[in-house]
């Protein structure tokens, strides 16, 4: 579970804490959970001790609850430093739900609002105050946290989102790297650093940059089980996407596409087809973006399009699916961007549709941006990892967490590898006449159009271009369009093709030390194809739904609409979002298992002292009303 750097020694670390009550007793009393889960326990006493540290853990593996408990069992303020305004409101709103005294400090808060958290921090009245790093490190909070009054005045910092610290990293942020100050001002008040994307380069960047080097790492595994990984092969993705989004009506989730004018496009079509939809990308108003944000929040079916620019820090737990119609920039990248579907546990789906175009679009991107040549190389190196894995021929989670230090012994048998698992066929004739072809046309054209050339195609380009007339025009009948560009992506991935510099899609041959022992007939290469179209009619359309949400039985599925609706009502009178109140994995229990008191209601997960003080007799009526 763990690996150790230089640790402090517990009753070293222990020396001067004052510690006000038992981890396990506050995770009880104020989350109504029986105990922690995986190595939570070691990172929570690992703090309350006084230990500094770097946590990596997966979305949904109970991040928050490793600074959040000791927060409540240690003396002072707990100052959590979070990168966006909608995490902190959703982690400050579900405290005060709990009954914990916490606040957050960013520029969407009105002046009066502001001026409350102030007051309540001078009183010393917060356990946790929420911080940007620009709102922690400009002004003169920093001072007025050193001169708070007290023994013991503060009793941790937490950094989240750690990895933002990193230039290796996918989401590098320059403020963070201030945040090293924090082990010169604060020398003895514990610092807990947390991601769920890092790979081993960013997190020895993690630990250099905020001076972790005493502290210990907690490394629980990446694997997010719950999650159904499915690639398919891109032809049409908005129809490829209206057929994914068939099975998952009156589910939320989120569908990532490249740019904003393909967001706009695809809201469009997905409204045309009954699907509540929205928008988000930076090309609206705040005033849209917010909407569209509160919408996802505070309903239960939404599906918001969007770019890049949505869902980092959204805390939202019942996302049952997040789909991709352009392939993300690097694998940490689509690993955090999936990792917000199914935070609740219970079953969600990533899909996503890939093809050949998209990997020369992103290397131009990389290309033509202004990143410095090492800086780019770097980049080059994430994207080369992200085609590994979809072109990987067997179990997709086995290759995502391999880029992550971790192996998985077996295949997970719930991604499309295993489920719809692909023979190897031998291709190195097919992929010797798909780069003769390439060669013959002189390395300009695209895949299409070479594709078309080894079919025998009849088009305006190859006349125009008297490609008809070329030895490898109509070559390649043994196999169709699809399987013929399944190759031409696989070999793009596999370094045999490379995108034309500033072609547009063009291809030339790649790596010559892969290209000509193949050409000569030296090596041989061997790669899934789908099958032929013939046999893909006859098997219909697969399945694109993972398993099946766990309901319970269908006496209690009256039951359970009930509780939504009156969660839905009590979040509409507070101006919170639903899952603020009780997640579904609360209401799922409570009907399945019916308590016919508040001694019963107080052993469903979920449910501490003060949402059983708050809300009990109500849901307890609730129940009664639908016995």
């Amino acid at each position: 579970m763990t690996a150790q750097l230089n640790p402090q020694p517990p009753e070293q670390a222990a020396t001067g804490a004052a510690v006000r009550a038992d981890p396990l007793a506050v995770l009880r009393r104020v989350w109504g959970y029986p105990a922690f889960r995986g190595p939570q326990e070691a990172i929570v006493r690992h703090v309350i001790g006084g230990g500094s540290g770097l946590v990596l853990m997966p979305t949904g593996g109970g991040k928050s609850l490793c600074y959040q408990v000791p927060a409540l069992c240690r003396s002072g303020l707990a100052v959590v430093v979070s990168p966006l305004i909608a995490l902190m409101q959703d982690q400050v709103e579900a405290l005060r739900q709990l009954g914990v005294a916490a606040a957050a400090l960013h520029s969407g808060l009105e002046r009066e609002e502001a001026s409350g958290v102030w007051r309540q921090l001078q009183a010393g009245g917060l356990d946790l105050l929420y911080v940007s790093p620009e709102r922690l490190l400009g002004g003169d909070l920093l001072e007025r946290l050193a001169a708070m009054p007290g023994p013991q005045p503060l009793a941790l910092f937490a950094i989240d989102e750690a990895h933002c610290v990193s230039q290796w990293g996918h989401d590098f942020r320059p403020e963070y790297i201030q945040l090293a100050v924090l082990a010169d001002r604060f020398p003895a008040v514990p610092r807990l650093a947390l991601t769920a994307t890092a790979d081993p380069r960013t997190r020895a960047e993690i630990i250099e940059r905020l001076r972790l080097q005493q502290g210990q790492v907690f490394l629980a595994s990446f694997d997010r089980p719950n999650i159904r990984y499915l690639l398919r092969a891109k032809e049409q993705a908005s129809r490829q996407l209206l057929a994914f989004l068939a099975d998952h009506r009156g589910e939320a989730g989120i569908v990532y596409a490249r740019s904003r004018s393909r967001v706009d496009q695809l809201s469009r079509e997905l409204q045309a087809a009954g699907f509540d939809a929205v928008a988000y990308h930076a090309g609206l108003s705040g005033e849209q973006r917010s909407a569209a944000l509160q919408r996802f929040r505070n309903e239960a079916a939404v599906v918001v399009v969007a770019t890049i620019a949505f869902g980092m820090g959204i805390d939202k737990p019942d996302v049952r699916f997040v789909a991709h119609v352009d392939l993300p920039k690097s694998l940490e990248a689509y690993y955090q961007e999936t990792g917000r579907a199914g935070r609740d546990g219970l079953p969600a789906v990533a899909w996503m549709v890939h093809g050949p175009g998209d990997v020369p679009q992103l290397r131009r991107f990389i290309d033509d941006s202004e990143a410095s040549a090492e800086q780019k190389r770097i980049e080059h190196g994430k994207l080369e990892a992200l085609i590994a894995f979809s072109e990987a021929a067997g179990c997709r989670r086995q290759v995502l967490l391999r880029h992550f230090g971790e192996v998985l012994a077996e295949p997970c048998g719930n991604c499309d590898g295993c489920l719809e698992p692909r023979l190897l066929t031998d291709v190195t004739v097919p992929a010797q006449k798909l780069l003769s072809a390439v060669v013959r046309t002189g390395q300009r054209f695209g895949a299409a159009h070479v594709v078309d050339v080894l079919l025998g195609g009849s088009t305006e380009k190859i006349r125009q271009f008297g490609h008809q007339d070329l030895s490898v025009y109509g070559i390649g009948r043994e196999l169709d369009r699809e399987q013929w560009r399944t190759l031409v992506r696989q070999l793009t991935g596999l370094g045999h093709l490379q995108p034309v510099p500033e072609g547009k899609g063009g291809l030339q041959l790649g790596r010559p030390e892969l290209v000509r022992p193949l050409l000569r007939g030296e090596t041989s290469l061997e790669l899934p194809l789908p099958p032929p179209r013939q046999e893909r009619r006859r098997r219909g359309r697969p399945a694109s739904g993972g398993p099946a949400l766990v309901e319970p039985a269908d006496g209690d599925q009256q039951l359970l609409q009930a509780l939504k609706a009156w969660r839905r009502e009590q979040a509409q009178q507070q101006g919170v979002p639903p899952y603020v109140v009780f997640h579904d994995r609360t209401l799922l229990e409570l009907a399945a298992c019916r308590p016919r008191d508040l001694e019963g209601l107080s052993q469903v997960g979920g449910i501490g002292a003060a949402k059983l003080e708050r809300y009990g007799e109500a849901v307890l009526s609730v129940l009664r009303n639908q016995a």
